[in-house]
């Protein structure tokens, strides 16, 4: 999913709009201004994506062997200790493998022994140049044989009890099910594959959202930057992050390239389920100051009104300062001023204009009010007691 990058507002309602102030102008009628009142204010920019609620630590339980499901002890939201038996798997295949192995093992180490007592007979035999050393290489041989036939079968042996110690399923952490893909009597088959069995999360109290940010914002990201999301299921609840992670994998979807957020998002409550779509907003840049509407910054009087009204407390000012208007009561002058950062909307100042400064907005001249009274028809009857 593509998400936006956008402009947050002011943190902080800091900026206060001031009514319509009036100044008389001849005869020709009211010139009115829009004014804002300089205050304190946050400023911040930010990029928005969307994501998914997950657990921090999450372990899918699987099985290593084949076989039918015989019991299952747990269910979905059971909470278990690392260690609990979780299912166990019919275990009578297992066992005759088991036992197959043993006796294979017995009859390799009967094997070893008369290779060995052949052996020490042959040995003794050409000792006393009684037997050849054709003889002897033979029992040696098969006595390396018989060796290497009673590792394998100790091998297979250990390997089968290993598998029926699989027939029983446990968990690996301490945590709470979130799925259980199986049900008694089912048959599971890990030929190729290991099955999920159980999904178990660690502590749903420490959450993350995995969140898609596109490729244009990503480099404006950084560890550790304040992030802020809701979901849908608390639209009023707005919840606290900071950024944990950013993954350098991208993820194309139809042409558009996304890398993977981690936000840190406490969960000390648990409202956040896993799976719960996150709209989240990533504070990128942040400051606190004087500030006042960029509309202010973008306003310039008509020179007719200026001429009656301004006086030029700009002349001479930098040309590439910015500047605002200012009203007093003795009318409008032009002020250059200095800022940083701004969101579009609001812009923090650095120099040129104090608390309480009011800054013009927008200016318009009202005429003189005229009747209202509709134009009489001729053709028209005249109302009972009224003249034409």
């Amino acid at each position: 999913m593509k998400k936006k990058t956008v402009f947050a507002s002011i943190a902080v309602a800091a900026v206060v709009l001031t009514g319509f102030s009036l100044t008389k102008c001849g005869g020709k009628g009211e010139i009115r201004f829009n004014t804002a009142t300089v205050e304190e204010a946050t400023v911040e920019i930010t990029i928005t994506a969307t994501g998914y609620v997950q657990p921090v630590d999450k372990v899918e339980v699987g099985t290593q062997v084949s076989g039918v499901i015989k019991k299952i002890f747990v269910d979905y939201n059971s909470q278990v200790k690392k260690g609990q038996l979780l299912a166990e798997i019919d275990k009578s295949t297992l066992v005759e493998r088991v036992t197959q192995a043993k006796a294979m093992l017995t009859s390799a180490e009967s094997d070893l022994r008369y290779a060995q007592q052949n052996f020490n007979r042959v040995k003794k035999l050409y000792d006393l140049k009684a037997a050849t050393e054709v003889l002897l290489e033979e029992s040696t041989n098969r006595l390396a044989q018989a060796e290497t036939t009673v590792a394998n079968q100790k091998a297979n042996l250990h390997q089968a009890q290993v598998n029926l110690s699989y027939a029983e399923i446990y968990s690996p952490i301490d945590g709470v099910i979130l799925d259980r893909a199986v049900e008694e009597g089912q048959t599971v088959a890990a030929s190729f594959n290991t099955p999920t069995m159980f999904t178990i999360a660690n502590d749903l109290t420490k959450m993350q959202v995995e969140a898609d940010v596109d490729e244009a914002d990503i480099g404006k990201v950084r560890v550790g930057q304040q992030v802020t999301f809701t979901v849908d299921s608390y639209n009023d609840e707005i919840f606290e992050g900071m950024v944990n992670q950013i993954r350098l994998q991208p993820t194309v979807t139809n042409n558009v390239v996304t890398y993977t957020v981690i936000v840190e998002a406490p969960n000390p409550e648990e409202k956040l389920y896993p799976g719960m779509t996150a709209s989240i907003t990533i504070i990128t840049q942040r400051k606190t100051g004087l500030a006042i509407p960029m509309e202010a910054i973008n306003f310039t009087p008509d020179a007719t009104i200026t001429d009656k009204i301004a006086t030029s407390e700009a002349a001479g000012k930098n040309p590439k300062s910015k500047t605002v208007w200012l009203k007093t009561e003795d009318g409008i002058f032009e002020r250059a001023i200095g800022t940083s950062l701004s969101d579009g909307v609001y812009a923090i100042v650095t120099e040129g204009l104090n608390r309480g400064d009011a800054v013009v907005l927008s200016v318009s001249q009202n005429k003189k009010e005229k009747s209202n009274a509709p134009a009489s028809n001729p053709l028209m009857p005249t109302p009972p007691g009224r003249r034409r």
